[in-house]
């Protein structure tokens, strides 16, 4: 009997245990936990805005020094890092063959002006042969105007009259072809100067090209690339090659920022901003907003503006292509009411707005928007006659031959004036400059 009461009695202990076992996990299972908040201190103080970028670090001026001859580098007189002077040389490529040109430019125009002086001894000759033929011409008239008096006085034959007649005639023509002549030997002394006057410029040019085998600086600098080597072969076609890169002020530098275009609308010239390289971690540089450029580019549909912040690199601790993390301060506050963004995003378990709700159901619905990528002759008598002919209509040959050379040698002129106007840059409208493709 007292064992059965034993057994009962654990049996019934069992079953308390276990329901209390089960009450108590009900009841944790559906106690709410326990919600825990962060504290923010509400303060006065001073607040900015700012916009963040990245950048890389350049010299303000950079000038990219080429060659505008063919040749061999023949000597090399600076190196990375060397200091120059402008006007200083810095190579210079093997000047032989220049020299040769010039030379033989030199022969031609001596060989030029000898025949400006032939042609002037031409010149003189022609105006002896006009002289003689006047002469003759009035020898010729007086004794047809003596031959023909003794005719009217029946002294002489009619005959001799006329032969003092063709006499005149014959030697009156004689004039007409020492004056062509003349003129002729007048022209060939301005084609001679001309041609003087072309050698000339041929000889010019090739000192020209013979002073450009003497590669100099154009600015003061710092020489921070080079791209060729001594024995080298450089071909200047149509883009001169890069010989050098000369930084002319490596105290003086900037960093060209890329702006996204939202923010692009807050930056103004003469903003404060500072910035961050990875060579130097944990200091910051300080600079200003130079300018803005107004040349928008376009990597993977995504639109940047340049902004140039300038500073001072007075340590010359930064150098060219260092990349940068710009911030420009847009707007700045002084003691006023500042609390934390978060305290402005709190969410209360359990209790959401309806506005929200709404629209998260809304927006099921809806495919949610791509995400935004991120920022970043002569005659001699009537048988000459047929040869005087032909002799006539060679020189008019010859001169519609040499108003043909003319025309081309003024058209030659026209283009050549066209090529030098061309020289000077101009802007076909009134507009505002927003890039510019090549620096000095």
């Amino acid at each position: 009997m007292n064992s059965l009461t034993w057994k009962v009695g654990a049996a019934a202990a069992v079953v308390v245990a276990v329901a209390a076992g089960g009450g108590a996990w009900w009841w944790l299972q559906g106690r709410a936990p326990e919600v825990s908040y962060r504290t923010g201190k509400i303060e006065r103080g001073p607040l900015q805005a700012t916009v963040s970028a990245s950048g890389a670090v350049n010299p303000v001026t950079q000038v990219s020094v080429g060659t505008q001859v063919s040749g061999q580098i023949k000597e090399l007189y600076v190196d990375f890092n060397s200091e120059v002077k402008a006007g200083q040389l810095i190579a210079t490529i093997d000047p032989e063959t220049f020299e040769y040109r010039v030379r033989q430019s030199q022969a031609d125009v001596d060989a030029a002006q000898a025949a400006v002086l032939t042609a002037q001894a031409n010149a003189a000759a022609s105006r002896a042969a006009v002289s003689r033929a006047q002469v003759d011409l009035t020898e010729a008239r007086r004794d047809f105007d003596r031959k023909a008096m003794l005719v009217d006085k029946q002294f002489i034959a009619q005959s001799e009259a006329d032969k003092a007649r063709a006499l005149v005639n014959s030697t009156s023509e004689s004039l007409k072809s020492a004056q062509a002549q003349q003129a002729v030997t007048e022209a060939q002394i301005k084609s001679a100067q001309a041609n003087v006057a072309q050698r000339q410029a041929a000889l010019a040019q090739a000192r020209v090209d013979l002073a450009r085998t003497r590669i100099t600086s154009p600015v003061n600098g710092i020489v921070i690339k080079r791209a060729i080597e001594k024995g080298q072969t450089v071909a200047a076609s149509l883009q001169a090659p890069e010989l050098f890169v000369i930084a002319q002020n490596l105290r003086d530098m900037q960093v060209d920022a890329s702006i996204d275009e939202s923010d692009v609308g807050r930056i103004r010239t003469g903003q404060r901003a500072t910035f961050t390289v990875d060579a130097f971690p944990g200091q910051t540089f300080e600079g200003e907003v130079r300018q803005v450029r107004k040349a928008a580019q376009n990597v993977a549909n995504v639109v940047t503006y340049v902004a140039v912040v300038g500073f001072s690199n007075t340590a010359g601790r930064l150098l060219p292509g260092m990349t940068a993390n710009v911030r420009v301060v847009t707007d700045s506050r002084e003691n006023v009411l500042k609390i934390p963004n978060a305290a402005l995003r709190v969410r209360i378990a359990g209790v959401e707005p309806e506005a929200a709700g709404a629209a998260a159901a809304g927006g099921a619905d809806k495919a949610a928007p791509p995400a935004r990528p991120a920022s970043l002759g002569d005659a001699g008598g009537w048988s000459w006659l047929p040869h005087a002919q032909a002799q006539q209509a060679v020189t008019e040959a010859q001169i519609k031959s040499a108003q043909a050379n003319v025309a081309q040698r003024q058209a030659a002129l026209g283009q050549a004036r066209v090529d030098l106007a061309r020289t000077r840059i101009t802007s076909p409208v009134n507009a505002i400059g927003v890039e510019r493709a090549k620096k000095k």
